[in-house]
């Protein structure tokens, strides 16, 4: 049965990618709900589905029935989510912040996520409350923009932050998405903030096989990719620190359909994991199932184990 209902939800959600309106503002004052049977998202690629059987397993140990519903696209997965064909994803703060407010007041609107959590968290819970979600608590690891140069060009130029890149003086090329040019956490900030010389954007994607390539090679010097990223050390690259904090605080966050999970004890379920599983972690959990080929399923059951939150 709950493998019916996962198709009936998926149905649904092909078929309805505007999603409802706020017409379920009346939820978030309601008690919150506490269903037995929850339907957990996955946004379809490595890291999500890793937070999303955590999820799962987390919940199952606490009495809950779980399936899981995989949908790539933000668009359809979170209207899905107010209405409660979907009970619970693994989202980023600053970034699930800064698409709600577009949502909310249109494309143009100033962002709200910032490198500050406790701001962002506010933010956040302030636009997700009127549409019945319910934003638990942050935990440890974070998924954030980061850049990465080779560890040999970092030693011979003494570079430890993108600071210290910046006072090198060095002309720096960059491999990134070809957005980068405008986003304000890519070369402008590196810019602004640090004093990088970006001499220019070489469009090959964010944490690409490609961009990787290029900056091993000494093509290009520098790459956007993540925090969590598991495969840099296979190109021999490292990450510079991001010391001025000009990345937004994206860290992972938990949200929840308020009239079918938000109760207390889903947030302290979920809440477990929050005190263990750090940046570090999520990369090689991301690593074990990326390089390794390992399931999903089973990298996230053997990494509870692990740290005893899983009989």
């Amino acid at each position: 049965m709950r493998g019916l209902r996962a198709l009936a939800v998926l149905l649904l959600l092909t078929g309805c990618s505007t999603g409802p309106s706020l017409e379920n503002q009346s939820a978030v004052t309601a008690s919150p709900g506490d269903s037995r049977s929850l339907t957990i998202g996955s946004a379809g690629f490595t890291e999500s589905d890793l937070l999303a059987q955590m999820y799962a397993l987390l919940l199952n140990q606490a009495g809950y029935d779980t399936d899981m519903l995989t949908v790539a696209n933000r668009e359809l997965y979170e209207p899905a989510l107010e209405s409660g064909q979907i009970d619970l994803v693994p989202e980023y703060a600053a970034t699930f912040a800064d698409w709600l407010n577009a949502k909310t007041h249109g494309a143009d609107a100033a962002p709200v996520g910032s490198p500050d959590l406790d701001e962002t968290m506010t933010a956040l819970r302030q636009l997700a409350a009127p549409r019945g979600l319910a934003v638990l608590d942050p935990g440890r690891a974070v998924d954030q923009n980061a850049f990465a140069v080779t560890a040999a060009y970092a030693r011979e130029h003494d570079l430890k932050t993108l600071s210290d890149l910046g006072a090198s003086g060095l002309e720096v090329q960059l491999a990134a998405g070809d957005e980068c040019v405008q986003r304000p956490y890519c070369e402008p900030g590196l810019k602004k903030t640090y004093g990088i010389d970006i001499t220019g954007v070489d469009p090959k994607g964010v944490g690409t096989t490609q961009a990787k390539r290029a900056v091993q090679s000494g093509e290009d010097q520098l790459v956007l990719t993540t925090t969590t990223d598991a495969t840099l050390d296979e190109f021999g690259l490292v990450l510079l620190g991001d010391d001025k904090s000009l990345q937004n605080a994206d860290y992972i966050v938990p949200v929840v359909n308020h009239a079918r999970a938000g109760s207390e004890r889903v947030s302290k379920a979920l809440g477990r994991l929050n005190d263990v599983l750090t940046t570090s972690d999520l990369a090689s959990l991301n690593q074990q199932v990326d390089s390794w080929r390992r399931l999903a399923s089973d990298v996230a059951r053997s990494y509870l184990q692990d740290k005893g939150l899983l009989k």
